[in-house]
């Protein structure tokens, strides 16, 4: 009995009472249960938060989508909170199936010419359209051959011949305007090349059947092409409109409602468009009414769309855009590696540094004065360019590329009397280093110290 109090009596004086330990385990357990689940429940929503950023910014940079994506499979698992986002803050409609995603992207400004495919001109457009025009009337699969034979019947249309369009497939160029429609396609993944060679039958004669290349036709991915409105079929052929512009122009036309909700609703998709879309919304560009709101909801709308895109919202005293730190939200980098890419960046600093000195907008600045400094800087830095750009008379065709590239940036505006900086080309003014003399400090000997 007295051994057993003295037991008793250590226990008490030492640690807990053994039963106290198994008492309190399960409680220390389920705090630390509580604090892991709720570590873990926080990495999982920055993980969601993040994915749902990452595929929202891969629909801007490819509207278009199919599954050979990296991110297909993060747009399909937050494809309803991505519908419900984009219909609520940009108006546009996001369509997903297995098959592909098709986010109706519509930009803001129509008449912008620096949109669309790179070197697409007008003639190739035309190209483009007949060629998905023919794909939508063909089998599963269908050879680059048999494509350009049916591309010839839709050519020879009267209505094409009288706008002055001819395309026989007789020249090698034709037949290489084809097959740069066709990779395009590939791209977008409305063809998938089963076999073949186009460069092939680029080379090869009018006559020759040997070349040949086979593709699969993807007939989802070539419905979603269009993104238009309404179709260009849905008109009765004596309600369709008369010209080209007039046509383009209701394909895009979009419902607003007779109300100021409605109106209000459309300003922000629109100024929401061209700040997810375009690098850089200046406040002169604007209506009156646009202005106005962007003026007053500006913070708050950056921020919605930050937050959402992963940018970030800079807002200037001339405008407001959306900055990508990474350079991957954009067809058009700056600064970026290359020769063209070197110069742009030289006639930027160019143009920011006049644009300082003079403090004048409206100053034009020659296409002759900008060869003459890329002449002057290829003397400095040609040593670093590729072995065409230093070339006596290169100076021209590198002078237009950096205008063309700035301008497709909105760093600049090129009018008829010359070239016009845009307010954010400063960013990329340097100023001189400021030197300022010190008195040296005075250097006490070891005796001093002493």
């Amino acid at each position: 009995m007295r051994a057993t109090d003295t037991s008793d009596g250590a226990d008490s004086a030492g640690a807990a009472p053994q039963g106290h330990v198994r008492r309190e385990a399960p409680a220390i357990a389920r705090s630390l249960a509580r604090t892991d689940a709720g570590s873990i429940g926080l990495q999982q929503s920055r993980h969601l938060r993040e994915e749902s950023s990452t595929a929202l910014r891969a629909l801007l940079m490819t509207p278009l989508m199919t599954p050979t994506h990296p991110d297909f499979a993060a747009v399909r698992r937050h494809s309803s909170d991505l519908r419900d986002w984009f219909a609520r803050e940009t108006g546009w409609v996001l369509h997903i199936e297995r098959d592909c995603a098709r986010l109706y992207k519509r930009p803001a400004d129509l008449s912008d010419p620096t949109r669309g495919f790179p070197d697409y001109d007008k003639r190739r457009y035309v190209l483009f359209s007949l060629t998905c025009a023919v794909l939508e009337r063909a089998d599963p699969q269908i050879t680059l051959r048999l494509l350009g034979e049916r591309l010839l019947l839709l050519a020879a249309e009267p209505e094409l011949a009288a706008a002055g369009f001819s395309f026989t497939l007789q020249q090698q160029h034709e037949r290489r305007e084809l097959v740069a429609v066709c990779r395009t396609l590939l791209e977008l993944g409305v063809l998938a090349r089963v076999a073949g060679d186009e460069e092939a039958y680029v080379r090869s004669g009018a006559g020759e059947q040997s070349h040949d290349a086979l593709y699969d036709v993807h007939r989802r991915v070539l419905a979603g092409v269009p993104a238009a409105v309404r179709g260009p079929s849905t008109w009765p052929r004596d309600a369709a409109p008369a010209t080209i512009e007039e046509r383009l122009r209701s394909l895009t036309v979009e419902h607003i409602a007779d109300s100021d909700e409605g109106r209000r609703t459309a300003i922000r998709h629109g100024l929401a468009r061209r700040l997810l879309d375009d690098p850089v919304i200046y406040f002169e560009a604007l209506e009156p009414t646009a202005r106005a709101y962007l003026a007053n909801q500006r913070g708050p709308m950056a921020t919605r769309l930050a937050e959402a895109s992963g940018l970030i919202p800079e807002q200037r005293a001339e405008g407001v855009a959306l900055a990508d730190e990474s350079g991957a939200l954009t067809d058009v980098s700056m600064p970026a590696e290359g020769t063209e890419a070197h110069v742009t960046l030289l006639v930027a600093e160019f143009l920011a540094n006049r644009y300082r000195k003079d403090g004048d907008l409206m100053a034009a600045t020659a296409m002759a004065e900008i060869v003459s400094f890329v002449s002057d800087a290829r003397e400095r830095y040609g040593s670093y360019w590729r072995k065409s750009a230093r070339e006596p008379g290169s100076e021209g065709e590198l002078a237009r590329a950096a205008v063309n590239r700035l301008g497709r940036l909105q760093l600049i505006a090129i009018a008829e009397d010359g070239i016009r900086p845009l307010p954010a080309i400063a960013r990329f003014g340097i100023e001189a280093p400021e030197i300022v003399a010190t008195k040296p400090a005075a250097v006490r000997s070891l005796f001093e110290l002493l």
